[in-house]
């Protein structure tokens, strides 16, 4: 048999105050009490528009059995919970429902008031970052120029995270090439001539992305990949307008990355470009230019990565080395 009852409401910081759930404005404005240990909650304001009588500092806050006892005869006390969830209180009101006085204890509920949202991390990050703009001397004096060899280097290692199927490296490596993303856009903002931040660098890939899926967005029509990838080289050609299907790759690729980006290019466009060979390839160097341009080429008509195949096949080259020195370790000893 329980003897009241204790609800303690947790809300986000994430989410603007005054937007609880239907629950949580229930349980306020059925209880008997409602106790707040944090004077300055942001949701105080709103509940007193709302005609929640809001007690700060009250004992019972600080004393479990104390609370227990405000709720005999069946009164509802809500504790409107402060950003630490209220340990102390909990711990205490833990101890008590397990010391045997189980019959004689209120029942306890744990309400949250509002949720995170998907993505809600993703404004703590912005918010970190801008704390370490301001403050740190390292952080706070660095350009787009300083941060590109990093922005790279990241890449390089979330792609080596996937490519071995390493679960736990893939989530961190992901996490530093989000940190570059929104490191450039605060460093973006405080450009004195053209700034923007991190909410106009989404609303421009949000953009985009809608615009070049008229098949979800709107109402063009794709039944396969093919199709899919159709529509976004006709969106794309449309947005850009450009005089060459090479235009817009990027040179300072990894030169099989490059071969295989113009090979695509061509081949989508229905062109039939010669390779370079002779003349357009003197010396040793040339030829194993033009062999390796060769091979590209033909891993992109098979659908092959080449730079993720000559990854792999060095990786192999790799273990295959390591193997030569430990053998050559256990002959000399």
């Amino acid at each position: 048999m329980t003897d009241g009852r204790i609800v303690l409401l947790t809300t986000t910081a994430r989410v603007a105050p005054g937007l609880l759930s239907y629950a949580a404005w229930q349980a306020l404005h059925g209880a008997d009490r409602v106790l707040c240990r944090a004077s300055a909650h942001p949701q105080l304001p709103y509940l007193a528009e709302a005609g929640v009588t809001v007690e700060t500092g009250a004992p019972e806050l600080t004393d479990a059995p104390a609370l227990v006892g405000a709720c005999a005869g069946g009164r509802t006390v809500v504790v409107l919970a402060a950003a630490d969830g209220e340990p102390d209180l909990t711990r205490g009101l833990a101890l008590l429902a397990g010391s045997g006085r189980a019959n004689g204890m209120p029942e306890l509920e744990l309400l949250p008031g509002s949720y995170d949202l998907p993505g809600a991390r993703l404004l703590d990050l912005v918010g970190v970052m801008d704390r370490i703009r301001a403050v740190c001397p390292w952080a706070s004096t660095r350009t787009a120029a300083d941060l590109a060899r990093y922005g790279l280097e990241e890449v390089y290692e979330l792609v080596e995270a996937i490519e071995t199927g390493d679960r736990t490296e893939l989530r961190e490596e992901l996490g530093d090439v989000l940190l570059q993303v929104v490191f450039h856009a605060v460093v973006a903002r405080d450009d004195p001539e053209q700034p923007f931040d991190i909410d106009d660098v989404a609303d421009t890939i949000v953009a985009k992305l809608i615009r070049r899926h008229p098949h979800v967005f709107g109402d063009e029509h794709a039944e396969t990949a093919e199709d899919v990838k159709a529509l976004w080289l006709r969106e794309k050609a449309a947005e850009k307008r450009r005089a060459s299907v090479t235009e817009g790759i990027p040179l300072g690729q990894p030169g099989l990355a490059l071969a295989a980006k113009l090979a695509a290019r061509a081949r989508t466009a229905g062109l039939d470009a010669p390779l370079p060979g002779g003349a357009d390839a003197p010396g040793p160097a040339g030829d194993f230019g033009t062999r390796l341009l060769a091979l590209a080429v033909e891993a992109e008509a098979a659908g092959v990565d080449p730079e993720a195949a000559l990854r792999a096949a060095a990786r192999a080259y790799r273990e295959a080395i390591r193997a030569a020195e430990r053998a050559a370790g256990s002959v000399g000893g």
